[in-house]
């Protein structure tokens, strides 16, 4: 958080988003699943809503906390 010159507060609240190209992305931190189709899925990062657009979206495994997507990602957004 210091190398990025932000509040100290600011990370433990949030989830951790990775994207691997345009096929995967792996979220830790989630609490739970909103909404989820095959061209849409939202997820509840607490502080933020994390939405992934694509096709064939397919949710590969999901824990309380942990969640892995495949397909192919058109989009990702973060709404706060």
């Amino acid at each position: 958080m210091e190398k990025l010159d932000l509040p100290a507060g600011i990370a433990p609240d949030l989830p951790t988003v990775e994207l691997s190209g345009n096929r995967e992305v792996y979220v830790a931190g989630h609490r739970g699943v909103l909404s989820y189709s095959t061209e849409l899925v939202e997820i509840n990062g607490g502080a933020l809503v994390i939405r992934v657009g694509g096709r064939d979206l397919q949710l590969l495994a999901m824990t309380d906390t942990e969640l892995r997507l495949n397909g192919v990602i058109t989009r990702l957004e973060l709404i706060g």
